[in-house]
């Protein structure tokens, strides 16, 4: 499961792992959308195997033991994994994201 989802992840330079009703993946995705970034969105309850790109998701948010939080929503840039909703707004705030975005190739701004 962690080479597909390694796939997946590296299929643009923006890639997000939701779930549909989730409110947190609603606000990542969102942000994302209103800084004009084209991200490719899997959501995880519409996919056949997406309980175990659950597993592979917590496991490389949290560790072995796949448990802290949530899996989802689990952002990808540039192939890499940056974390989930507190993560990515934090670095939003920071000023972070958006450059992290223009090297990644995902904002021309």
């Amino acid at each position: 499961m962690a080479e597909r989802v390694a796939m997946l992840a590296s299929e643009r330079a923006v890639v997000v792992f939701t779930k549909s009703g989730c409110c947190m993946c609603t606000a990542v995705t969102t942000l994302l959308g209103e800084l004009a970034v084209s991200a490719a969105v899997h959501e995880l309850d519409r996919e056949p195997l997406g309980k175990e790109m659950e597993r592979e998701l917590a496991r490389r948010l949290y560790g072995s033991g796949g448990r802290g939080g949530p899996a989802v929503p689990a952002v990808f840039i540039g192939g890499s994994l940056v974390g989930g909703t507190s993560k990515v707004m934090a670095m939003h705030l920071k000023g972070e994201l958006v450059p992290m975005l223009k090297s990644a190739g995902a904002l021309w701004l």
